[in-house]
């Protein structure tokens, strides 16, 4: 009897001395420059300076994390309360360093990293920008954040997978024939085969008049989309006015027939930004689609 108490108090105290090292284990990430970080507890004040890295968070379900983000982050809604700390290539340095992070969230591209780290602030810079991507990025952020798996990164990227297959299979069969122009700014700038836009639209079964061989957003020649004669354009709002009025463009099916789909920037934020709404922006298309399509 003594012997099996001794044993039983050998287990706990092996098992208290498992649970204490998954407690203090040290958090690492590799960031898209290929730095790793590590950090010995999981951070729990995040500044974002990016909207799709923001949503990111969120969707993992610890925006409570946040601290500040930057001007564009707006989504969920409840992210308006937080202090707003410039742009990616603003960035408010004296304000990020006030909030006091365990770590930001940043675009490689984003100035000031360098001066961030230098003042003693570690910087995960992670961009997405294809589909893999976004799946990376999902994996590295509920990583850094010790989400558990199956409530995070794995449950969140199953359901975006199956809601993508799920308005697959929604697309009407004319949707097949149906040639596409996604305009993503007035420049204008399209939405390539290549970029996660047009990853998507190739998801659906949507037939993108700008090929892969352009690259991901180029900017286009209007003469180009005068010539590819799409019977479908998708933008936004903002970005329509003088549409109409570039030479040539009347001749245009879709803007001769009217199959325009302008969209609410609140839309066009799901569209334009590679995160995990990519199910809502799917949805958008699809609608876009059964609405326009010819």
């Amino acid at each position: 009897m003594t012997k099996l108490i001794f044993q039983l108090m050998w287990m706990a105290v092996g098992l208290l001395g498992f649970a204490l090292t998954e407690a203090q284990a040290d958090v690492r990430v590799t960031d898209d420059r290929g730095l790793a970080r590590t950090f010995v507890q999981t951070p729990k004040r995040i500044v974002s300076l990016l909207p799709s890295l923001s949503e990111t968070v969120c969707a993992l379900g610890e925006c409570a994390r946040l601290v500040g983000v930057d001007r564009y982050s707006n989504w969920p809604t409840s992210l308006a309360k937080l202090p707003q700390l410039g742009g990616g290539l603003d960035p408010n340095i004296e304000a990020i360093v006030a909030l006091k992070p365990d770590v930001v969230l940043a675009a490689g591209s984003t100035k000031a990293i360098a001066q961030l780290e230098s003042l003693g602030i570690p910087v995960v810079a992670l961009e997405p920008k294809r589909h893999s991507d976004m799946k990376r990025v999902l994996y590295v952020v509920n990583e850094l954040l010790a989400v558990p798996l199956e409530k995070g990164a794995d449950k969140v990227w199953k359901d975006i997978d199956q809601a993508l297959s799920d308005a697959a299979r929604a697309m009407p069969v004319k949707a097949k024939e149906v040639k596409v122009y996604f305009e993503v700014n007035d420049a204008p700038y399209a939405a390539g085969q290549t970029s996660f836009i047009g990853e998507t639209m190739t998801r659906l079964g949507i037939s993108n008049i700008i090929p892969a061989s352009l690259g991901a957003f180029p900017k286009i020649n209007p003469e180009f989309v005068v010539q590819a004669n799409p019977s479908l354009i998708m933008i936004s709002r903002q970005e329509i006015k003088g549409m109409r009025e570039r030479p040539g463009w009347t001749a245009i099916r879709a803007v001769r027939e009217n199959r325009i789909c302008i969209f609410t920037p609140e839309e066009n934020d799901v569209l334009v930004r590679a995160g995990p709404r990519m199910a809502q922006a799917a949805a958008i298309m699809l609608k876009c689609i059964k609405d326009k399509a010819p």
